[in-house]
């Protein structure tokens, strides 16, 4: 048998039998919980209930936290996620910044650290850092290897998750990042198992999970940066497309005959091509170089392009020009995530990404647009949110969405 199947096996097999996934799964969404509620909600005899909580405990997994209150009767025995039980890493693979993050396993996080992206972050470059960041936190965490559940990846697409290959994405500043098989080079160096997912994928696990008790069963996910990043989640279950489809949202055509996108892969009049961070960049340098005023000139060296982050300095000041250029390109995106709406109607949406947590003014410019091109409005409500985990939310997901395999 493959090595890396072999890996995946074992940890789905840290809980051996259906029943015991599913109490699990039960007990894990919850901070604690009484038996007399699992009961109610498994749906199983008490005998039967009985005999499958002894079987998680004695694998340790689950502890008995205390006892409930009493409704009438004796207190209830309270259960919870015994977290030093296992750990998952969660690695986050972007463009500007990437994330690894050390999770236990009641999802709190017990480390993280943050790695810049540059012209020499080579794949090899890069796996060797992780590399070597995992073993720093295993012996400064004394972490044991059958507490190391494994580790999982939200990157950048387009990528094939079945074959862990980072497939051909664009706009990393270093070369190589092309046909990366990512999963079988971190399994071979780590000797745990690996799961790969697209970046947004992940993220809009993690705003599930932070979610959890609201119980939000239709959800999207928009990371806005360099480009547009999109997820979909009905019925608690992620969306895969045929295809990866994290870049789908940036793709969609809003003006026929507008801008031709920046490479020659995409369509003309594209999403991306008026509400990115690169369309953003690109329209308000356009501007400087017309001539237009702006206090932009006294932040830049002479021939010196104005990048995002001079810009949101610019927007802090309430510069006339880049607000309205912003202003402008989230009104674009607001008509993208109408369309969007329109069609899959969730619940809740999270925007994230450096657009959203950069500006309050893109934010709400969006969503106010968004809510009135929505059809059916006021009778169909959104709850639009800025997400619980901010830019840690892709590998916080990563490291859950490998914790979920215990229930698989």
């Amino acid at each position: 048998m493959h090595n890396q199947d072999q890996l995946r096996i074992e940890a789905k097999e840290r809980i051996p039998s259906p029943k015991a996934k599913e109490l699990f799964f039960d007990i894990r969404r919850t901070y604690e919980i009484a038996k007399n509620d699992l009961l109610t909600a498994s749906g199983l005899t008490v005998s039967t209930l009985t005999r499958v909580l002894d079987e998680l405990t004695s694998i340790g997994i689950i502890t008995e936290s205390g006892l409930g209150a009493s409704t009438g009767g004796r207190r209830p025995i309270l259960y919870q996620v015994t977290a030093a039980y296992g750990y998952a890493f969660g690695l986050d693979i972007s463009r500007v910044a990437s994330r690894l993050i050390l999770l236990d396993l009641a999802g709190n996080p017990v480390d993280r650290i943050e790695y810049s992206m540059s012209v020499e972050s080579t794949p090899e470059v890069f796996i060797d850092w992780v590399v070597t960041q995992v073993e720093v936190w295993t012996l400064k965490h004394q972490l044991k290897f059958e507490q190391i559940i494994g580790m999982g990846i939200g990157a950048v697409g387009p990528l094939n998750r079945v074959t862990g290959i980072i497939e051909e994405p664009e706009w990393f500043a270093a070369p190589g990042w092309r046909h990366v098989d990512i999963v079988r080079q971190l399994e071979e160096n780590l000797r745990i198992p690996v799961l790969l997912d697209n970046g947004a994928n992940t993220a809009i696990i993690a705003e599930s999970w932070a979610n959890r008790a609201k119980d939000f069963r239709h959800m999207l996910y928009v990371h806005g940066g360099t480009g547009l990043r999109l997820a979909m989640m009905s019925d608690h279950k992620l969306i895969h497309g045929a295809v990866d489809m994290e870049g789908s949202f940036g793709q969609m055509i809003i003006q026929a005959d507008g801008i031709p996108y920046r490479t020659t892969q995409g369509n003309y009049g594209c999403l991306d091509s008026y509400a990115s961070v690169y369309a953003i960049e690109r329209e308000v340098n356009a501007r400087l170089r017309t001539g237009r005023s702006s206090c932009l000139e006294g932040m830049l060296q002479r021939d010196e392009p104005a990048s995002f982050a001079h810009i949101m300095q610019a927007l802090k000041l309430l510069d006339p020009m880049v607000t309205e250029v912003v202003t402008q390109a989230a009104t674009y995106f607001g008509i993208g995530l109408a369309n969007l709406l329109n069609i899959l109607n969730p619940e809740k949406v999270v925007l994230g990404g450096p657009l959203m947590t950069d500006s309050n003014l893109f934010f709400y410019t969006a969503t106010q647009t968004a809510i009135r091109k929505t059809y059916q409005y006021p009778k169909y409500q959104v709850i639009f949110s800025k997400g619980n985990y901010g830019e840690e939310a892709i590998a916080i997901g990563a490291a859950l969405l490998m914790l979920d395999q215990l229930t698989v």
